[in-house]
């Protein structure tokens, strides 16, 4: 049985290894496509991949959990044995990641606690999920006879923190379930996080984040070590080779060939994890959010992070250029030619039916009626729109004044179903004024959660708590008696097309058509405002007009031999009569953003 050992060097069976990492989140890339990316990993010469866990999609209801399809990471972790590769994974609560709240599950903001501590009641809940995760995990470390090398206990804690006791407690909790292989946690490489953030004292190997001047921050982790009597290896455990995107800002990137030299300056130091190596997609509603003063900055849904794969999984200009460098320094490395993926292109494919959401409405959600208006987390839910309803008396001849009160993120006002205003975080509660015309008039608010930040010190704050919560004011008084209507659009299915559809209202837009053979794809979202696209009920993420992308990958996995569907909801009544499958990214020029 393999052993895997830290001392001044990793060690495999008693002899030293470097560890050649890249990260893959198996959540990220369709499983169809997890043996590209693994093969292409191994093929450029690495011998590790390294996978976050994502606790909100695997526990997205307390108690209810789920490790199917995409979320099988027994799977991706057997298929990466199969392939020759070891795993580094990463099942700390908290991911960041750039992913919706950092991976912590939102049903966490019901419930008074303080996370990412040794709070009782939160590390409770982490024990429960740890019930479920771990044996899975445990079964395949290198000890008994599966790939792990190593598991991490939180993730850049210094950066958030520095209570070690619950350090100690989340270590305590991942021993009790089995875990045995050595333990590691990731910070900055200066000595305030990596002080703050890891568990030296107890023994547990510590490890860098950075993305350039390898020798300089491993002159500073080596000092840190220095300091306290270890004789450690080095090893970046994210080594950035690109960076995420937001929206209405140009896309990142990095030169291919300064990568490579920044790459082989750290690998002729210590070992290497690259992040990303495939960054992949942030599907449905899980894209994280950039913490700022008063408007945090959500990011887009491709994650593609100009990383040696593209977001499809084939090798860009970077894969090549380190391949080269490995080749060169490292000629011994057993390399290959990766592996590349077609894609399909189809046009002009028709508009078949459209409903406004008003119409559909009460086919899509049951109505939770309360006096005051509700949290999307109070209501039980986690993501996507929650459209609140009540009904405002005419009081006076001039117009009424408005006012949202403490609204996250994205408010969208309507009067009689007529949109007045839409307001974002920095907006939301100046006045709106409107001239109301019935002695009766139904105020509608549509709510969209454009995601929680994933890092930072807005982990703690009650603003990552969506929806109204406050409230509505009209003149100087909280309106009360709201119907709310949860719409997470996990039941597109639902969409009464027949119901009427209205110009100007946010709306539901069916495409169909056939295909033959099936390839990748991306959804060309150019001529949309903004909202979110559904292929065959699977919902591929949100779009947006402002740019920089105005497309959406569509792995062929998602697709099916004979007739496909296209559900696009659009909230800016902006929708073409035809939409078309294109064979790459559709990018806004760099002056229009």
């Amino acid at each position: 049985m393999t052993r895997f050992e830290i001392s001044d060097e990793f060690y495999l069976d008693g002899h030293p290894f470097k560890i050649l990492s890249g990260a893959i989140h198996y959540f990220r890339v369709h499983p169809d496509d997890w043996y590209h990316s693994l093969y292409n990993l191994k093929a450029l010469g690495f011998n590790t991949v390294e996978t976050y866990v994502a606790w909100n999609l695997h526990e997205p209801r307390k108690g209810q959990f789920d490790f199917e399809g995409i979320l099988d990471i027994e799977r991706f972790l057997d298929t990466a044995k199969d392939l020759g590769l070891y795993a580094i994974v990463r099942p700390s609560p908290f991911i960041c990641a750039e992913w919706e709240f950092g991976g912590l599950p939102a049903w966490l903001l019901t419930e008074k606690m303080r996370i990412r501590s040794s709070d009782p009641c939160y590390l409770k809940h982490v024990a429960d999920y740890y019930d479920i995760l771990l044996p899975k995990l445990v079964k395949r470390q290198l000890d008994r006879g599966g790939n792990i090398l190593m598991v991490q206990i939180e993730n850049e804690y210094g950066s958030f923190g520095e209570e070690k006791e619950y350090l100690k407690a989340l270590k305590a909790l991942m021993k009790e379930r089995g875990v045995s292989v050595p333990f590691f946690t990731s910070d900055g490489p200066w000595r305030a996080t990596l002080r703050a953030g890891s568990l030296i004292e107890e023994g547990i190997f510590a490890t860098g984040n950075f993305g350039s001047k390898a020798a300089q921050n491993f002159q500073e982790m080596q000092a840190f070590f220095d300091e306290h009597g270890k004789r450690w290896p080095l090893m970046c455990m994210e080594f950035w080779d690109g960076w995420f995107n937001r929206w209405k800002e140009p896309i990142i990137r990095r030169n291919p060939e300064e990568l490579a030299q920044a790459v082989h300056e750290c690998i002729s130091l210590g070992s290497i994890n690259l992040y990303m190596f495939h960054g992949g997609t942030n599907f449905g509603f899980m894209n994280g959010c950039s913490a700022r003063g008063v408007t945090d900055l959500p990011q887009v849904t491709s994650y593609d992070y100009d990383a040696l794969l593209d977001e499809q999984g084939n090798p860009t200009a970077k894969y090549f250029a380190i391949k080269s460098m490995l080749h060169t320094f490292y000629p011994d490395l057993e390399q290959q030619e990766p592996l590349i993926k077609e894609t399909l292109s189809k046009e002009g494919i028709p508009l078949k039916d459209r409903v406004s959401l008003f119409a559909t409405l009460d086919s899509l959600a049951e109505p939770i009626e309360t006096v005051y208006p509700l949290t999307m987390e109070a209501l039980g839910q986690s993501t996507g729109y929650l459209l609140y309803r009540t009904q405002v008396e005419n009081d006076r001849s001039e117009p009424e004044r408005f006012r949202i009160i403490d609204g996250r993120d994205r408010a969208q006002f309507f009067i009689n179903e007529k949109l007045v205003t839409t307001q974002y975080q920095a907006e939301i509660g100046e006045d709106i004024f409107y001239q109301l015309e019935d002695r009766l008039s139904q105020v509608d608010v549509l709510i969209e959660n454009m995601g929680r930040v994933n890092y930072g010190h807005k982990l703690l704050a009650e603003t990552q708590q969506k929806g109204l919560r406050q409230g509505v004011m009209a003149d100087l008084h909280f309106l009360t008696g709201w119907r709310q209507y949860c719409l997470s659009l996990d039941n597109t299915e639902k969409i009464d097309f027949s119901a009427g559809w209205n110009p100007n209202q946010p709306a539901f837009y069916r495409y169909e058509f056939e295909l033959e053979e099936l390839e990748d794809t991306y959804l060309d979202m150019a001529e949309f405002g903004k909202g979110v696209a559904f292929i065959n009920g699977v919902n591929l993420g949100r779009f947006w007009n402002v740019g920089p992308i105005l497309s959406l990958y569509l792995p062929k996995g998602f697709l099916k031999k004979g007739r496909n569907e296209i559900i696009v909801f659009e909230t800016e009544g902006i929708a073409p009569e035809y939409i078309n499958l294109v064979k790459q990214h559709h990018y806004k020029q760099m002056e229009e953003i």
